[in-house]
Parts: C-alpha cells; structure tokens; sequence
C-alpha cells in the first residue's frame, strides 16, 4: 500500500529548537537557585513542626513525690541512719516492695516498677520516692503506696538496725504536668533542627571560588605606547 501524495507530511523540527528550550531551563534554574544557608530555616521549620507534632500527640504525664526519712535510735550514730538512708532508697523498687504497694496503688507490680522513680542524697537520710501516671491523683496514689511499703519492710526490722523510717512529706496531685507543652516542643524542635542545618552548612562540600580573568592589554595599544616613549627619548 503507497502512501497519498496529499496525505501531510510530519515537518522535522527546526534546527537549533531543542538546543534553545535547554538553555532557557537551565537559566532558570540557575536563576531560582536556593542560597547557600537554605538547610538552616528548612531544618529549623522541619524541627518545629516535629515538636508541635510530639508536644499535641504525647499523652501528658504528671509526677508526684514522697518523701521518706530515715531517723536512728537513741544511742546510734548519725551516719548509720544516712547509709540505712541508701539502701533502702535501692529496695524500694524490688519485687517485694513492690508486690506490697500493687493494692493500694491500684498497678500491677511490673507496670509499677515503670511509673516509680527513687533518689537519695549523700549529705542527708532521706529518700524521695516520685509516682507518674497519666493522672495526678494515681501519681500521688502510687508515690504513696511505695512509700508505705517501704516504711513497712524496713520498720520490721528496725530494732535490729536502729534506724526507724518516718514519713517527712506525703505525695499530693499535681497541679500541672510534668511533660513539655506544645509551645515548649516546638521551640526545643526548632532549635534542634536550626542545629542540625548549621552542622550541616559546616560538613558539606564548599562551592568553588570563581576569579574573574582580567583581559590581557591589546598589542596595538602596547605598540603605540612603546613609540611615544621612543619618540619622547629622540625629543
């Protein structure tokens, strides 16, 4: 089958088409080039959004705390009761303490273990037993609940140590949460990711310096020049 002489034919494309779209889009793109600090405010903003996002989806924890202190017997040394102080600050979180506090705190002993944090002090023999929970009243409930247990287990065998724990503080609700608010996430993200963007700038590859090539003088003008000097010396 031969194809119709009136059938149109397809035109080829001009010469030289192509190479122009090529170095019209490559302007432009030199044209829109990002500076060259551009990681820092675009890790900055990343950063941000991040800690809004942590500060509006984190469940808000609250913490509540119980202080315990350790007295000695007539006739003990002072010392002993820091270093009774010490360890029971160590046991408060063992199975057995634990296993006590579960019914009042109303917590299974290994999601207690979770929610119960001690810390004791080399310079005083007290112990302060902090309880955190989604809500402030089960905070103090478990604050105190250890507490209690720990003041059990230790007070049966007080008259073989001579150190007798007491009660200095008990836990109340908080009124306030523990956890970060959303503009404290936020301003924490954004200056985390501000950091990370300068880093950045610091450890990437440097763009190389380009010199401007200064044109050499022409020979003609070096010729004349030359000629006037010879002319100035005949003179």
């Amino acid at each position: 089958m031969t194809e119709s002489p009136d059938q149109p034919q397809p035109q080829p494309a001009a010469p030289g088409r192509i190479t122009r779209l090529l170095t019209k889009t490559t302007q432009h793109i030199k044209a829109t080039t990002l500076p060259a600090w551009w990681p820092v405010p675009v890790c900055a903003l990343l950063g941000t959004l991040c800690g809004v996002s942590y500060g509006a989806l984190k469940t808000s924890e609250y913490t509540a705390t119980s202080y315990v202190v350790a007295v000695p017997a007539k006739g003990i040394e002072p010392t002993a009761a820091l270093g009774y102080a010490q360890a029971y600050g160590r046991i408060t979180t063992s199975d057995s303490t634990l296993a006590y506090a579960r019914v009042a705190a109303g917590v299974p002993p290994k999601a207690l273990r979770t929610q119960v944090s001690t810390q004791t002090s080399p310079d005083s023999p007290m112990i302060a037993i902090t309880g955190t929970a989604a809500k402030p009243a089960a905070a103090a409930d478990i604050a105190n609940a250890v507490a209690e247990a720990v003041l059990v287990s230790s007070n049966h065998v007080s008259k073989n140590t001579g150190v007798k724990l007491l009660v200095f503080s008990r836990a109340i609700a908080p009124a306030e949460p523990a956890s970060p608010s959303v503009p404290i996430s936020a301003a924490v993200g954004g200056s985390t990711g501000g950091l990370i963007g300068g880093l950045a700038l610091l450890v990437r590859p440097r763009r190389p310096r380009t010199t401007a090539s200064v044109p050499a003088p022409s020979t003609a003008h070096a010729t004349a020049n030359t000629n006037t000097n010879a002319e100035r010396e005949l003179v």
